[in-house]
C-alpha cells in the first residue's frame, strides 16, 4: 500500500506530465515509486504457489527458468529466491502460472 503523501505526489506529477512540464522518462520514475514492495517468500509459500499450479518441481522450475534443484532448495529453506525470481513468484502467485506462457 502506498502512503497518502506518495499518492498526492504522484497525482501532482501526473498533472505536470499531462500539462507538458514533465517528460515521459521522469514520469516513469514517479510511476516506479508506486510499485508495491515484494514480500519474502517462505519455503511453505513457495510450496503452496507450486501446489496451487498443480505442477512438479521440475515443471515449475522450467516455467521460472531456474534449475529444479533451485526450486527444491527454496522449498527446503536452503536458499531464498531473490531479485527477478521474487518478482516472478509474485506474478505467479497473483495471476497463476499461465502468466508465464
Amino acid at each position: 500500500m502506498t502512503s497518502g503523501i506518495l499518492t498526492n505526489v504522484h497525482r501532482s506529477a501526473t498533472r505536470l506530465h499531462e500539462a507538458g512540464y514533465m517528460d515521459d522518462v521522469t514520469m516513469r520514475d514517479f510511476d516506479a515509486l508506486r510499485l508495491p514492495p515484494l514480500r519474502d517468500y517462505s519455503p511453505e509459500d513457495i510450496k503452496t504457489i507450486r501446489a496451487k499450479s498443480k505442477v512438479s518441481q521440475a515443471v515449475f522450475a522450467a516455467h521460472l527458468n531456474v534449475k529444479t534443484s533451485t526450486v527444491a532448495a527454496w522449498e527446503q529453506g536452503v536458499k531464498k529466491p531473490s531479485g527477478p525470481a521474487v518478482k516472478i513468484l509474485d506474478l505467479v502467485e497473483r495471476k497463476g502460472l499461465e502468466v508465464l506462457w
